[in-house]
């Protein structure tokens, strides 16, 4: 489908924006699913002063949804109505170092953070290289792995409300949660530091390496997939109550459960939007059919149907 083209309109209001608007632009390609229709507006900004000002001019009555590099994330069929805004790794993916702290953009991989901080000798962050994602869906969801999550390393966030006023946020005002973050959804994420522990070369790249190791055996990570699917419920794997309710390898359309972990959804090849929703979903009502646990959706899941 095709929304209404409202570029026109904004760009007269907004004579010193310097970012990118694209009308009704596929979003596929930018999710790792490699499915979903088209957002009515994607939005790059320039910067942080054009996010800004983007914002503080944005009619209130737009919605605004916002996408990293898609690794979390069902784009629905019908698209997007409203504004996508995606951050560039040019403008907000840089990493620095500062003593034992590590400052990162939005965009920056996570893998990209943890590897800043091991060139620099510091550990604490190794988790970050087994997350394929941007560190600003781990300050959204409070990514974690291998034991560890971002409220063990974050110092502070900085994001812009959706009235463009901006913000910096300690770790106590996150209010992470398991695989969330109590920050008003509307603020968009765009940079933060991080606090590593200073340690020996060897000993941060031999975990990194076990990172990477456990990924590549038990993951599906070179298929098109959106990682961990649902949250662990408390005390339980959800992996593991996906299997005893029979679901390894279960299809949909062209989404199947994957054999490997089936905690991972998968798109075989010519899987919609829909195929892999409608997957996630049998397989909740198969778990709680099964076990009486309600599994909760990890993944994010945007637009129209």
């Amino acid at each position: 489908m095709a929304f209404p083209d409202i570029t026109p309109d904004l760009q007269a209001a907004m004579p010193q924006l310097r970012g990118r608007l694209l009308a009704n632009q596929s979003l596929a390609e930018l999710t790792w699913f490699r499915v979903g229709g088209p957002a009515q507006l994607l939005f790059t900004p320039a910067d942080e002063d054009d996010l800004a000002y983007f914002l503080k001019n944005l009619p209130s009555d737009l919605l605004v949804h916002v996408v990293g590099v898609g690794s979390n994330l069902i784009v629905r069929d019908g698209g997007i109505a409203g504004v996508v805004i995606r951050l560039s790794p040019r403008a907000f993916g840089e990493t620095s170092i500062a003593g034992d702290v590590v400052s990162a953009g939005a965009a920056a991989l996570d893998r990209r953070v943890a590897e800043t901080a091991a060139a620099a000798n510091l550990g604490g962050m190794e988790f970050l290289f087994g997350i394929p994602g941007t560190i600003g869906g781990a300050l959204r969801m409070n990514a974690g792995a291998n034991g560890r999550e971002t409220r063990d390393v974050l110092i502070e966030a900085a994001g812009i409300a959706r009235d463009g006023v901006r913000h910096v946020f300690t770790n106590a005002e996150m209010k992470f949660a398991y695989r969330g973050s109590g920050v008003d959804p509307s603020v968009i994420f765009t940079a933060a530091r991080f606090r590593g522990v200073s340690d020996e070369p060897e000993a941060i790249r031999a975990r990194m390496n076990e990172v990477q190791a456990h990924r590549e055996t038990a993951q599906p990570i070179r298929e098109k997939t959106g990682g961990s699917t649902f949250k662990n419920p408390p005390g339980h794997s959800a992996w593991k109550l996906i299997d005893a309710a029979g679901c390894r390898g279960l299809r949909v359309g062209g989404a199947q459960v994957s054999e490997l972990h089936c905690n991972f959804l998968i798109n075989t090849g010519n899987a919609t939007g829909h195929d892999i929703e409608m997957l996630g979903e049998t397989v909740r009502e198969r778990v709680k059919a099964n076990s009486g646990i309600e599994l909760h959706w990890e993944i994010k899941r945007i637009g129209i149907p």
